[in-house]
């Protein structure tokens, strides 16, 4: 259902593009995934919003998965300067790690 949504969204010029996803090897974190997707967003915006920001825009997702660990980079083609850095560790615990 949502492969659908996701495909009928890209089919008018929104939705999501993958950009690339390929394996990744980090020294430090051994093999993972590389994903980098581009979400369209323009007319998900309200009106007030969409007169200022350009017809194309877009969020680009850039995502190296080497779980446990994960880091997810997000930027948006409207603020080049602007970034969002996540850094993730799944752990088989229910919270009580304080590291």
């Amino acid at each position: 259902m949502i492969s659908k949504h996701s495909h009928e969204q890209s089919d008018r010029g929104e939705g999501v593009e993958v950009v690339q996803n390929e394996p990744f090897e980090d020294p430090h974190h051994g093999n993972g995934q590389f994903t980098e997707k581009r979400v369209y967003l323009n007319s998900k915006l309200p009106s007030w919003a969409r007169a200022v920001v350009p017809k194309i825009f877009y969020v680009t997702e850039k995502a190296w998965n080497y779980y446990p660990y994960t880091i997810t980079e997000y930027t948006c083609s409207f603020l080049p300067k602007f970034s969002i850095h996540i850094e993730t560790k799944y752990e088989d615990n229910k919270g009580s790690n304080d590291t």
